[in-house]
């Protein structure tokens, strides 16, 4: 008797469980393209693949690093054409949104400095 009263509690648990677990959210990492760029989203795309992505900006988004990561841009000077890499993860509603985003040179290797 005492399983069938345990039973509405831990099928509440298990179900306050489940959408916790799927807004925790993984880090993910993807290079490509920049095809667009506005003050709200960036969509770019792997040239390899031809996977295209597109992942919000959140308003005053500042994680606009060199490949390196010393050097900070701002977001205007992120340009259709360029590659990028874009940490990006799916928190909240299941949208994609940029935490920070890598300007790469179009080799897709890393700046230099001379």
């Amino acid at each position: 008797m005492r399983i069938i009263r345990l039973f509405p509690a831990l099928a509440l648990a298990v179900a306050f469980a489940v959408p916790h677990a799927a807004l925790a959210g993984k880090t993910n990492t993807f290079w490509g393209i920049t095809l667009h760029v506005s003050t709200n989203n960036i969509k770019v795309q792997n040239p390899k693949t031809k996977e295209t992505l597109s992942f919000l900006i959140l308003p005053k988004f500042d994680q606009v690093f060199s490949a390196d990561g010393k050097t900070t841009y701002q977001m205007k000077n992120v340009h259709a054409g360029q590659y990028v890499r874009v940490i990006y993860d799916q928190k909240g509603l299941g949208m994609r949104h940029a935490d920070k985003i890598y300007v790469l040179t179009n080799a897709n290797q890393k700046i230099t400095r001379q």
